[in-house]
């Protein structure tokens, strides 16, 4: 659901449920009427006092929801690079805290204002779009030349238009505890589900966990449910209780068999990856934000893979680069994105300042990629299993529902409050209404 209080992640505090249920009222009409009452002046971050409302060539604005200074790194390299090849506009970007960016980016278009740039959740791209707080790409984005090494799962369309492109990702791996796996017998770490089964089989007769997952339930879940449900051939585009019930099934079953603890229930995605760490379970399912809390681990770890081939996918989490609705100089707004974030060296920035792994596919092979093991096999799972977080089959008031209902549901077989058919069920039950447009 490195960045990762104020990310895309889930489990952070998100606005996209609130702005769900306006949305799904009288239309734009209520969003502008609730959203211009609500239109406040913004703080700036570092240099900048309060954001301008309105750009003129001399200037542009910048709307971004990092604040730790370490990770703020990116957002003053972006504007280095951009002030770089345009010496006479400076960049004026502006903190704006992440549970308030949709609001205030709403409120801003209801008075026909807003920034120049905004980066923001990328998950939030089709919510945002719909409330009429972010440009088109599309002309920007037919003459970009490296339009090419994107994948179209970082690409975020609403109404068959481009309105927001995720220069760096975030997904889910398996990170595996390499000194277990020796003392098991275990040579490499599994590549089938009937080989992850019997190493987690091993780890319990040895008195030891298999598997350490989110069960919370919330949208976490939903996220790190994804990647099961749809190699078992589930898809929001066409859902069927058959695929849920066979992957419940299967997750069910870890918790039978004692691989993976009942307390999972109460796990969001943090606990899993500190109870991972303490060197008695043999893998996890996390993402690459994990990078940093693992080089405290005192044990020899890696991450392969989740064992699921090509049929199984992987949310591409990570910031959205749009251009403001109500932009006075939308060019230099898109050359900002172009020059600052979507680069080469504005994914190289983002990667070693915050963790984000880079999504352009001519980067798979970078030093600054190949030189972390870990970082190399986020990269590699990009574009054979990434999938466009969330999916556009979900209409954008429904989002949250979506998520919520299917975290709940994967929460529950976990705790074995449903068996695998009635959890698929309910889940049929209501994405009958919630995937209707």
């Amino acid at each position: 659901m490195g960045f990762k209080e104020e990310r895309h992640l889930p489990g952070v505090t998100r606005t996209s449920s609130g702005l769900a249920r306006v949305l799904s009222r009288k239309g734009r009409v209520a969003i502008v009427a609730i959203a211009a009452a609500s239109l406040l002046i913004l703080s700036a971050c570092s240099t900048t006092s309060a954001p301008s409302s309105s750009a003129t060539p001399s200037q542009i604005t910048v709307w971004h929801y990092t604040i730790d200074p370490i990770q703020a790194k990116v957002i003053t390299a972006a504007a280095a690079a951009f002030e770089k090849t345009h010496p006479h506009t400076k960049v004026n970007s502006v903190y704006v805290p992440y549970d308030q960016l949709q609001s205030k980016l709403i409120a801003a278009a209801a008075a026909q204002q807003g920034p120049d740039v905004v980066l923001f959740n990328g998950g939030d791209a089709n919510t945002l779009a719909a409330a009429g707080t972010l440009a088109p790409l599309d002309k920007y984005w037919s003459a970009y030349k490296d339009k090419g090494q994107f994948p179209d799962s970082t690409l975020h369309y609403y109404n068959k238009k481009l309105y927001a492109v995720q220069g760096v990702v975030d997904l889910v791996a398996l990170w595996y505890n390499q000194d277990l796996m020796k003392k098991l017998g275990i040579a490499a770490p599994p590549t089938t589900m009937d080989e992850f089964n019997a190493d987690m089989a091993k780890a319990k007769v040895a008195g030891d966990k298999g598997l350490t997952v989110t069960g919370l339930p919330n949208d976490q879940s939903e996220w790190q449910a994804y990647p099961w449900l749809t190699h078992a051939g589930f898809s929001y585009e066409k859902p069927t209780a058959a695929s849920l019930t066979s992957a419940f099934t299967t997750v069910q079953s870890w918790v039978n068999n004692s691989y993976l603890s009942k307390e999972v229930v109460t796990w969001d995605q943090t606990l899993p990856f500190q109870q991972f760490l303490t060197g008695n379970v043999l893998f996890a399912e996390n993402g690459d934000w994990q990078a940093g809390a693992a080089k405290g681990a005192k044990f020899k770890y890696g991450v392969a893979p989740l064992p699921l081939g090509t049929d199984g996918k992987l949310y591409l989490g990570g910031t959205g680069n749009g251009i403001g609705a109500f932009s006075k100089a939308p060019q230099l707004a898109w050359d900002y994105i172009e020059s600052g974030t979507l680069s080469k060296s504005g994914e190289i920035s983002s990667l070693e300042d915050i963790g984000s792994i880079p999504a352009r596919s001519d980067m798979v092979k970078d030093p600054t990629v190949t030189s972390s093991a870990i970082t190399q096999v986020f990269a590699s799972l990009i574009g054979p299993n990434g999938a466009k977080y969330p999916s556009a089959a979900i209409p954008p008031k429904n989002v949250a529902g979506v998520q919520l209902l299917v975290g709940q549901t994967w929460s529950a077989v976990l705790g074995g409050q449903l068996t695998p058919k009635d959890a698929a069920d309910k889940v049929m039950s209501g994405l009958d209404t919630l995937l209707k447009k």
